[in-house]
Formats: C-alpha cells, sequence, structure tokens
C-alpha cells in the first residue's frame, strides 16, 4: 500500500510511497519547479504556524524588532503594559515600511512617508486637522496597523499564523509539545536568545535544509573533519551516558514534525561534561544533574541532560539541542534559493563558565564559518546543481530504514513524516 501526490504538468507525481515493497521516492523536480513552490506558499506557508521569536527577544516593555517571517514584513514588539504583537510593517495610507530600525525600545512608531503614527498597540496616533477626511475616518480601524490574523506562544516560542481559521498552535504542534518541554526544563530560569541572528543564504531548496537539519545518516562522512578534530584533542569527548537501550530513535510527532534523538561523546553545558572543561565545571555540572533528578526523576533528567536531539517543526523550525542549543528558521526566495536566520539559546540562570562553552560549541560546530555548516551547504548546493539531471535521473530515495519497527537516528523516518507532512497539504490544495 502507498500514495502517491498530485502530478505536475508532466504528470509525474511528487512523491512515491511503497510499504509493502519498503520504497519511498521523491522527485528532484519538487526541489526545482517554480509552481512548486508557488504551491508551497500557499498550501503550506499561508497555513501553517510560522516562528517568528523568542519571547526573550523583546524583554522589556516597548522593545522591538523587525524581521521577514513567511515572506512578510513583521514589527514583533512588546507594548508598555507588557502584551506582546506581531504587525505587518506595512502603513495603512500608502504602503510605506513603518519601522526600519532592526531593533529597539520605543512608545510607538512613525512612517517617515508622510508622518502616520502608530502607538505601540498598533493604534492611530496622527491627529488629523479637519475637513481632510470625514469625521468617522479610522473609526473602523482602518488607519490602525495590521495584526497578523492569529499570533500564539508556545514556552516562549512565538508563532504566527496566517490563516485565522487555523487550529491552535498547542494543538498544531502535537506531540512536539513534549520535546519542547524537554529543552525548556533543563532550567528553572527561562531560556533566553543569545547575541544576535546569524543571518546567511543557500543557493538551495529549502526542503534540503530541513532533511539536513535531522539527518543522523550523513554526519558520519559529511562532518568527518569535526570528528576527526575531537578524536586527537584531548579531553574533548566523553563516553554517552544512559543505560543503553532505546538511545538512538527517530520520532514521528504529527503533523509532520519529527526527531532523532541520540547519545553523543561531545561535552553539552546543559550536566555533560568533559575533561577539557576542567574539574570546577564537573562539580557544576554534577550539581546540575542532581537538580534534575531532584526535579524529573533520573530517567527524565538523563534525557535532559545527556541526550542530543534535533526537531523539526513543520514547516521550518529547527530546534537542535545538541552540543549546543540553536533555533534555526528559513525561508525560501526561490526553488534553488533560500535565507536562514539562526540564534543561541540558554538558560538565562547559566554560570559564565557554561555560556562560554555553550557559545564555543555553538561557534565550533553550528555557526556558519563552524565545522558543520559550511559542509551542510556544500552538501545541499551540490544537491541543487545536480537536480539539473532531473529529466534522466528523477527521483531521490528516502527508504532507509523504512522497514524497521524502531527506525534509529541514521534511518530516514524523519524525514519521510515531513514528506507525509507536506504530501498531505500539498494534495489538499490541489484538489480543494
Amino acid at each position: 500500500m502507498g500514495y502517491e501526490t498530485p502530478r505536475s504538468n508532466a504528470g509525474t507525481p511528487w512523491v512515491r510511497e511503497d510499504r509493502d515493497n519498503h520504497r519511498f521516492k521523491v522527485a528532484r523536480r519538487a526541489f526545482i519547479d517554480k509552481d512548486v513552490l508557488e504551491l508551497e506558499r500557499r498550501a503550506i506557508f499561508d497555513c501553517c504556524w510560522i516562528y517568528v521569536g523568542h519571547e526573550s527577544e523583546i524583554p522589556n516593555a516597548n522593545d522591538f524588532l523587525t524581521r521577514s517571517v513567511a515572506g512578510r514584513d513583521i514589527v514583533f514588539n512588546r507594548d508598555r503594559a507588557g502584551n506582546v504583537h506581531a504587525f505587518f510593517n506595512i502603513c495603512p495610507h500608502r504602503g510605506a515600511t513603518v519601522v526600519r530600525e532592526r531593533r529597539g525600545n520605543a512608545l510607538g512608531f512613525q512612517c517617515f512617508y508622510h508622518g502616520w503614527a502608530f502607538s505601540n498597540t498598533g493604534t492611530f496616533a496622527t491627529r488629523i486637522a479637519n475637513g481632510n477626511y470625514p469625521d468617522d475616518f479610522g473609526k473602523d480601524k482602518c488607519t490602525d496597523l495590521t495584526a497578523v490574523p492569529r499570533l500564539e506562544n508556545y514556552r516562549g516560542l512565538y508563532f504566527l499564523n496566517l490563516d485565522r481559521d487555523a487550529i491552535s498552535l498547542a494543538d498544531y504542534l502535537a506531540d512536539a509539545k513534549r520535546y519542547i518541554d524537554v529543552v525548556m526544563d533543563q532550567t528553572e530560569a527561562s531560556m533566553e536568545i543569545v547575541g544576535g541572528t546569524q543571518e546567511y543564504s543557500i543557493r538551495a531548496n529549502w526542503k534540503l535544509l530541513v532533511e539536513n537539519s535531522f539527518d543522523g545518516y550523513h554526519a558520519a562522512t559529511t562532518h568527518s573533519t569535526y570528528f576527526d578534530y575531537l578524536t586527537s584533542t584531548v579531553g574533548s569527548m566523553t563516553q554517552p551516558f544512559g543505560n543503553g537501550t532505546n538511545q538512538s530513535r527517530a520520532v514521528d510527532l504529527g503533523n509532520g514534525h519529527a526527531l532523532v534523538e541520540y547519545p553523543a561523546p561531545w561535552g553539552r553545558p546543559i550536566a555533560q561534561w568533559i575533561p577539557a572543561w576542567g574539574d570546577a565545571v564537573k562539580a557544576e555540572l554534577d550539581s546540575k544533574f542532581a537538580r534534575l533528578a531532584k526535579l524529573y526523576g533520573e530517567d527524565r533528567a538523563h534525557q535532559i541532560a545527556h541526550l542530543n536531539r534535533n526537531i523539526v517543526i513543520f514547516p521550518n523550525l529547527v530546534i537542535n539541542d545538541i552540543m549546543a542549543l540553536t533555533v534555526r528558521t528559513f525561508y525560501p526566495d526561490e526553488p534553488g534559493f533560500m535565507t536562514v536566520n539562526a540564534w543561541a539559546m540558554a538558560p538565562k540562570d547559566e554560570s559564565a563558565d557554561l555560556r562560554k562553552w555553550r557559545l564555543y560549541n555553538f561557534l565550533e560546530f553550528l555557526g556558519p564559518g563552524g565545522f558543520a555548516t559550511p559542509d551542510d551547504v556544500e552538501a545541499l548546493e551540490s544537491c541543487q546543481r545536480s537536480y539539473r539531471n532531473h529529466e534522466q535521473a528523477g527521483w531521490n530515495d528516502i527508504s532507509k530504514g523504512m522497514m524497521k519497527a524502531a527506525p534509529a537516528t541514521d534511518d530516514e523516518e524523519q524525514m519521510r513524516c515531513f514528506w507525509r507532512g507536506w504530501n498531505r497539504r500539498m494534495s489538499q490544495a490541489v484538489t480543494s
């Protein structure tokens, strides 16, 4: 038994799944076709919950930042009462960009073009002289900034949805909530974004980065330099913790979300020590683990502190809780070009020593100039270039581990979870 997605103009299905024979294929046209991208924008990015930012990025009353989210320019801000908003960054008068700064703190915003002003709740705040407009002008809110249709948060992660009738964020996240909790429960204090935004672009289709973000199969070959570095650096590795059972797995979280969870030999500044960090840090991490065990029990403390996880929230949010904690999102500008934003996250109450090692890990492996990201960019761009051969060699194979009852991290079930979610939404858009 299996299914196929809607067919392209050439009559080719985008996805073929044959569960009886354990085969899962994705058409390479799905990565290069402009019509596919246009359908994705309508069926996915205009209908799904899309990550906007973390509450710690606007910690104080009147803080704001601007960023592009799902192809829209957004003002993400906190008003004087502490309420969080997200507005489209466009003046209701003639359409100029209202807020041109990247971030700041302001009671209101003023459009530079004609001077229309707005409070940071989005309400029009310009005094209009009599005789220029009708007396009831603006009573219907047409002069206010336009708020996004839906804005909700889970554990400080804010998402918007352009579909006013969408299901709640909590329902949309499904079982992903359990693993977001694992990430956020590493501290009794709240989490915070550390430093600024890492911004870069990749000349590849956005779905390739989705796959890559939780692909355990490629690590040993693509990132062999990093593992050679760890092996040759004294004190940079430790043996994985745990009882050795169910330690490496791929998990379907529902609605297209999925993760891989696994032990790894690098240090984690939550509570997995390596000798290079010194005895003082070891004592601190031992104390942190003891506190986690007291709060949650030994098994959950082990999961929080010692297991790594790469989580993909459909369609384009990645939470990599590995040797550091990274939040990454990306959006397609073209079928073969995407813009990537990434942030480091950490517990607010983290010590200076642990914060130092966390950021070192973040930059060393996950940053645009680290061991991993340049390798991944080269791999994805290589795929995209080779898709010029799609007429003669038309299919990607994502079948690894399909016959297993419990797929592991280096299998491809997590990618199939994403593609099934993609298929369902694209199919519904075609048939509706």
